[in-house]
């Protein structure tokens, strides 16, 4: 008896909680299975096929047995170059209310999918009118040769229904289906803040690739009650003021830098990501090094585009853009001469970078904001010829450092949702509607 209070007691409890309304994980729509459903004129009901114009239309089905568990998926096949169209639902939402959209499909002969496979949510307010524009959803994964794609999204305060939509287009040949497509409405998420420094500082008359370095430690040990998460130094902070050559002050990873960067980081628990010579054989590089919280290594990144006076200084240039995991998101680093280009920021957003830490001798400061506002990222710069800054998605400065003020300090609000006038959250927007399949060499 009193075993049986106590469980009645605890599904009360849980339950009450559930339905607590806005904290509670809801369930708001979830498609699948979609040949047992009702059909109407040979669709699933509830569900619409839409192109922009008939000529254009692609062809629209259901695949009894396509589905990810081998039932029914919505289906659509292209046979021209021009062809678009989309499968809709209106779903119900509450305005203000947080959402999870998730959807999965599988492709076809479609050569560049991030383009030509799409899945965006579409808000309406109760006249029916546009509350803002769509917000894409883009691939998170691979489940069983499906490709999963989400988006967290909270609903404009006016909605009150929303379209999912999901389409192909521009792709003859190609075909996708789709499947279990899911609406969740979730508890607002915490916000993700990273607390960036960076640090404007010019060693001079130093004499050795040490005492350089000591410089930035004291710079940095000082800004300790700051509690950064993570701390941009310059490039090349081992040749900076010593009246030395590259070979000369160029050293192995790990090395004495990287033990000294370590314990400055494992000191302050951050990271840290800084400039040095790296020597491997007989080459020599111009790398970035990343510090962990733990003081260790975890990754280095190896300057791409070298100008011609370190390619006459007898440095060798890198071949990769590594995107590193750190326990607040994915960071991607660029040095100096590399923001000249928009192929290294490029290709770091597209592995998913959401900073990007910069350390400069001196550059183009229209063209580092330039990268910042292209790729929807942070970027982190610490230089001794430029301004020494840190800049949001918008090319906002958020923080500056200067002589007066050598250390800078701005919290960078990774979640934040910035949606344009008329354009909407181009983090997303922008990757559907790049051009990948048009060579431009």
């Amino acid at each position: 008896m009193r075993w049986s209070w106590i469980i009645t007691f605890i599904a009360a409890f849980a339950w009450g909680g559930a339905a607590g309304g806005a904290e509670a994980v809801k369930q708001v729509a979830h498609f699948h299975d979609f040949a047992r459903m009702k059909q109407v004129d040979g669709t699933p009901e509830g569900w619409a096929t839409w192109s922009p114009r008939p000529e254009v239309a692609p062809r629209f089905s259901v695949d009894a047995s396509g589905g990810r568990s081998g039932c029914g998926a919505l289906r659509i096949s292209c046979e021209k170059p021009s062809d678009l169209g989309a499968w809709r639902r209106r779903v119900d939402v509450v305005g203000g209310r947080t959402y999870r959209f998730v959807a999965y499909y599988r492709a076809q002969g479609v050569a560049h999918e991030r383009r030509c496979v799409s899945a965006r949510l579409d808000w309406f307010d109760e006249q029916g009118k546009r509350a803002r524009p769509p917000d894409y959803a883009l691939d998170a994964g691979e489940e069983g040769g499906w490709t999963k794609v989400e988006h967290v999204a909270s609903a404009p305060d006016s909605a009150r229904s929303v379209v999912i939509e999901l389409s192909l287009g521009w792709c003859a040949g190609g075909a996708v289906w789709w499947d279990d497509v899911q609406l969740i409405e979730e508890p607002a998420q915490e916000g993700r803040v990273v607390r960036a420094v960076t640090v404007y500082h010019r060693p001079r008359s130093t004499g050795s690739p040490a005492e350089s370095v000591e410089q930035f430690c004291r710079l940095v040990e000082a800004a300790a009650l700051q509690r950064p998460d993570v701390i941009c130094l310059p490039e090349g902070i081992t040749v900076i003021g010593t009246g030395k050559g590259y070979a000369e002050v160029s050293e192995t990873i790990p090395g004495p830098t990287t033990r000294r960067l370590g314990a400055l980081a494992k000191g302050l628990r951050c990271y840290i990501v800084a400039g040095i010579y790296e020597r491997e054989g007989e080459d020599i590089y111009n790398t970035a090094v990343l510090i962990g919280r733990g003081g260790e290594v975890v990754g280095t990144y190896r300057k791409t585009h070298l100008p011609r006076e370190e390619a006459e200084g007898g440095l060798t240039p890198g071949d990769a853009y590594p995107v590193f995991e750190t326990d607040f998101g994915r960071v991607g680093v660029m040095i100096c001469w590399d923001v000249q280009f928009p192929e290294p920021a490029r290709a770091l957003a597209l592995k998913g970078a959401e900073v990007v830490l910069l350390p400069i001798w001196g550059g183009n400061e229209t063209l580092a904001r330039a990268r910042a506002i292209e790729n929807h990222v942070f970027l982190v710069t610490s230089s001794y010829d430029m301004k020494t800054f840190i800049v949001d998605p918008t090319g906002q400065a958020l923080a500056e450092a200067t002589p007066e003020h050598p250390v800078a300090v701005a919290d960078l609000r990774l979640d934040r949702k910035i949606v344009q006038p008329w354009l909407g959250d181009m983090k997303t927007r922008t990757w559907k509607e790049r051009r990948p399949d048009i060579p431009v060499e």
